[in-house]
């Protein structure tokens, strides 16, 4: 009976062993190969790669790392069966089998044959000549927190080096099980990885975006996605070519790949710089039709991207071109709440901001309709109220009352955001041309909102306000109403701070001048202090404010005068 100890399997055969193995069987291979009288013109591309393999395995045996870690051993030993491989095949070539088997068959094991050859020539050289033979033997941080279940190694316990190294060498299906493992690793212990990624590891992670199955395309995808997603690999991708591959997964893949493939773009088109790259590489197409037939979570990023895309003055007629107007009023209609109808509405608010044939091309399209639909909706978001707004000098008055203007404005400025109600105060101040108007906009309830308003932290809500207010003063009803509500002096002269930044000032003096005509009102602006605003604002010659000042002691010495 043999000595266990005597049995060695053949995973635990040496680098050494392989290497004097594989030189063993060179000289065989190339006899053979040379004996060989069909298809020569194969077997003599196969005999210059066999004569090659030497020097491959001698500049593998000389480096420094050469017994430091599994993966010349690997190396070799596939170089060892390549080889092997290679004897049989030649020995078949001149036997009768070329007759049983077929010459499409024989030409298609040589073809084959000589890939692993190209292949194994291809990985000796990475090991040796990339560093990725130093980089698999970088020892690895201790993984923080908790141990890990038994069922798994523990992070620190694993070589990530070596894993990352792995990327570049054998084939795909090699490749595909160390990105699985990796994205274990990395959803476990983030650092673990990232301390050791290098830009050769992105490279070949890219690669493999082009690869043939759509597993291998799908596992590249995610791990790029989470490297997109940490926020700190953005240069890296950039410079190593992620966007075109990223961009066909998007546009053709399987549904996992264009789900991460997207994902990535999202977090990408963040930057200005990338935003643009998309675009000449050809995202924008991919994204609409995703925006088109994608499913909640692919269609969310799609239009994400191009929010992102859209903030972009000089493409924004560019995205018009491909449609995205049209695609993005749809999704306001049909899109998931929490994703894409919010990105919609930050698209098209971006769009309109100052192109004014964008704006008429959102109305044309029903994007004002939309609009006012989706405010009622839900809690009013500022870029919904913010399209509105760049869109309503491009509509007539009477058309935005038919379509329900007013009533939204009052849920706005009721429910929304403070950003939402300084949008809708700007929405006011616009359409507030006519008498008519102000009076259906004070008959709706929007005053006493306004009013509320002025008390908020943001100055320009306060500015958007107070400018409302003193357009719809004009009219003597709303005027009226104001006087009675026992906010809007205080709020009014609150506003007469004294501060540089506080623009809304000119605005409050305006309102305060037209109320000074009644006692009760300059009773209540004295009572709230406004004489010490107005006397510093009349030395900084604030436009009105002296003559709101003279008004305001003249009434407060007729006072004096008459309790004497």
């Amino acid at each position: 009976m043999a000595n266990n100890s005597e049995h060695v399997t053949e995973p635990e055969l040496s680098a050494d062993h392989w290497l004097a193995h594989a030189r063993q069987l060179i000289p065989t291979a190339i006899e053979s190969a040379h004996a060989t009288t069909v298809f020569p013109v194969r077997w003599k591309s196969i005999i210059s790669k066999l004569e090659s393999v030497p020097t491959s395995l001698s500049d593998l045996a000389s480096h420094p790392c050469f017994l430091k870690n599994t993966l010349c051993r690997e190396t070799l030993q596939s170089v060892a069966s390549t080889l092997s491989e290679a004897i049989d095949l030649a020995d078949r070539c001149g036997s009768n089998d070329t007759v049983r088997l077929g010459k499409l068959q024989m030409q298609s094991d040589i073809d084959s044959l000589a890939s692993k050859l190209d292949l194994n020539l291809r990985d000796c050289a990475l090991l040796v000549k990339t560093g990725v033979l130093s980089d698999a033997t970088v020892p690895v941080l201790p993984a923080p927190g908790p141990v890990l279940a038994s069922a798994r190694l523990p992070t620190q316990q694993l070589n990530v080096g070596e894993l990352l190294a792995r990327l570049h060498i054998g084939h795909a299906e090699a490749k595909h099980r160390v990105v699985d493992r990796l994205l274990e690793v990395i959803r476990e212990d983030e650092k673990s990885v990232l301390s050791v990624l290098s830009r050769s590891s992105i490279s070949a992670i890219i690669q493999l975006l082009n690869a043939g199955a759509p597993k291998v395309r799908e596992k590249a995808a995610t791990f790029i996605c989470l490297l997109a997603e940490s926020g700190s690999w953005e240069t890296l991708l950039l410079s190593e070519g992620v966007l075109p591959p990223l961009i066909r997964l998007a546009e053709s893949g399987s549904l996992v790949g264009r789900e991460k493939a997207v994902i990535a773009l999202q977090r990408l088109s963040m930057s200005a710089d990338t935003a643009c790259l998309i675009i000449r590489h050809g995202g924008v197409r991919p994204l609409i039709d995703i925006c088109q037939t994608g499913d909640a979570v692919t269609q969310s990023a799609a239009a994400g991207s191009l929010k992102n895309l859209s903030v972009l003055p000089d493409v924004r007629q560019t995205l018009a071109d491909e449609g995205i107007v049209k695609v993005m009023i749809n999704l306001l209609d049909s899109g998931t709440v929490l994703g894409s109808k919010e990105y919609a509405a930050e698209c098209l608010q971006n769009l309109t901001a100052t192109n004014d044939h964008l704006r008429q091309s959102v109305v044309n399209e029903g994007g004002l309709k939309s609009l006012l639909t989706y405010l009622n909706s839900t809690i009013p978001l500022e870029s919904a109220v913010g399209a509105l707004r760049n869109l309503v000098k491009s509509v007539p008055v009477d058309s935005l009352l038919s379509l329900g203007l007013l009533p939204c404005l009052v849920h706005v400025l009721k429910e929304g955001a403070l950003g939402a109600k300084q949008a809708a105060a700007s929405v006011v101040y616009k359409v507030s041309g006519s008498t008519e108007v102000k009076k259906l906009v004070g008959e709706f309830g929007c005053i006493p909102l306004l009013i509320n308003l002025l008390e908020a932290k943001s100055t320009g809500a306060r500015v958007a306000a107070a400018q409302a207010i003193t357009t719809l003063m004009s009219c003597p009803q709303n005027a009226r109403e104001i006087k009675k509500d026992e906010k809007s002096i205080p709020n009014l002269v609150q506003l007469l701070d004294l501060s540089p930044s506080n623009n809304a000032k000119k605005y409050a003096i305006a309102c305060l001048l037209m109320l000074s005509s009644s006692k009760k009102c300059k009773k209540l602006m004295i009572s709230h202090g406004a004489i010490g605003y107005l006397k510093k604002l009349s030395e900084m010659e604030v436009s009105g404010a002296k003559k709101l000042l003279e008004r305001l002691e003249r009434g407060k010495l007729r006072s004096l005068f008459s309790r004497k």
